[in-house]
């Protein structure tokens, strides 16, 4: 089991940006692999601050793992999945300029080596209806992709000598202050073109459709963002890919309602039905349900199914379907069926006569709720 990005920082919950990425630097600072050489443990610890980093100083990244966890930033395409538990040194090392001023990193060195450059996102939506919600689904999306061009070469960077940084010297009442900043030369990525093909663009890139296989977990919600790595754009010379950002759209069904984990159904009944009782079938997201309504059903009763709806995506279990049956009142009458009414509109059996036992509308809404 994944361990707590907040226990990984030792922070809280109630952390806000600036104690999050205070902690992360510590813990970045400490077991950074320039300082450890050769410790594996070290190492692994480094790579879950930047983890735990990269989640929770995005407040939309936050809010997904504070309602769902870890799961929701698991899955992927078999080439390295959803963001947690995909990131590598290059991913990592891109974080420094932000974390430690300008790119450099102390005393350190930025990593022991160049910095690549990393390929711009790539971002989309996945309409899914409620039934692939609710069982899981791979979806296969044709994207366009920028691919570095057939017979393009690069060389390395004269102004950064291949760092993708340069480094400058300020002199301050406190000393001599160096500080890193993205080559202006090569953007960052180390390298500049050599050869390029008369197709592709200046960064010597081409546009191509790719077919990725996306594997959606059962639970995700509407507006849920998904990462699959290294399906962006690519970058120039040795970079590495972007990212596939993959925004859920959730489709409306016809007949059920979605509340969190549970459902709704409105089932109409007909007044006879409401008093001789009767069995239905109702529409759930793995198929037909059959209820049996007993004599004399109330409109308004409200019969949860336990386990028939959403599973949860921390693997919580199954949300409830809630069928709200409404007795439906005919706007016509014939003649007969008239007269039958007249008749017993006042015999005592049809005389509304409430049991104490029975609940009000608004203790019933107050239960589903609960």
């Amino acid at each position: 089991m994944k361990k707590d990005f907040y226990e990984i920082l030792g922070v809280t919950k109630s952390a806000n940006e600036a104690e999050i990425k205070k902690a992360y630097r510590k813990k970045a600072i400490e077991h950074h692999p320039d300082k450890n050489p050769g410790d594996a443990a070290a190492e692994e610890k480094f790579k879950q601050a930047a983890e735990a980093y990269e989640v929770l100083s995005d407040p939309q990244k936050k809010a997904q793992y504070d309602r769902f966890g870890h799961q929701a930033f698991e899955g992927g395409n078999g080439g390295g999945g959803f963001s947690g538990g995909g990131m590598n040194m290059d991913d990592i090392f891109s974080q420094f300029g932000d974390i430690f001023g300008g790119g450099g990193f102390g005393g350190f060195g930025g990593g022991g080596g160049q910095r690549r450059a990393k390929g711009s996102n790539l971002r989309i939506k996945v309409k899914l209806t409620l039934e692939e919600i609710a069982n899981g689904v791979e979806k296969k999306v044709k994207v366009k992709r920028k691919t570095q061009a057939p017979g393009v070469s690069y060389k390395t960077c004269s102004t950064c000598n291949g760092q993708g940084q340069v480094m400058r010297v300020t002199n301050t009442i406190l000393g001599r202050m160096q500080s890193a900043s993205t080559c202006p030369t090569c953007g960052g990525s180390g390298q500049i073109i050599e050869r390029k093909p008369a197709d592709a663009d200046s960064q010597g890139m081409i546009l191509e459709d790719e077919t990725v296989s996306i594997k959606i977990p059962a639970g995700v919600v509407d507006g849920m963002q998904l990462k699959v790595s290294n399906k962006g754009n690519d970058a120039p010379g040795n970079g590495i890919p972007g990212d596939l950002i993959v925004a859920i759209e959730e489709i409306e069904h016809e007949f059920l309602k979605r509340e969190g984990e549970n459902l709704h159904y409105d089932l109409y009944i007909s007044f006879a039905e409401a008093v001789l009782g009767i069995s239905k079938d109702i529409d759930a997201v793995n198929g037909k349900v059959r209820i049996k309504l007993e004599e004399g059903i109330q409109s308004g009763k409200i019969l949860r199914l336990k386990g028939k709806g959403i599973p949860s995506i921390n693997s919580y279990g199954n949300g409830d379907l809630l069928v709200h049956v409404n007795v439906w009142t005919p706007k016509t009458l014939n003649k007969d069926q008239k007269a039958f009414f007249e008749k017993n509109i006042t015999d005592p059996n049809f005389t509304p006569n409430p049991e104490k036992s029975e609940k009000s509308f608004f203790e019933k809404v107050k239960d589903m709720f609960s």
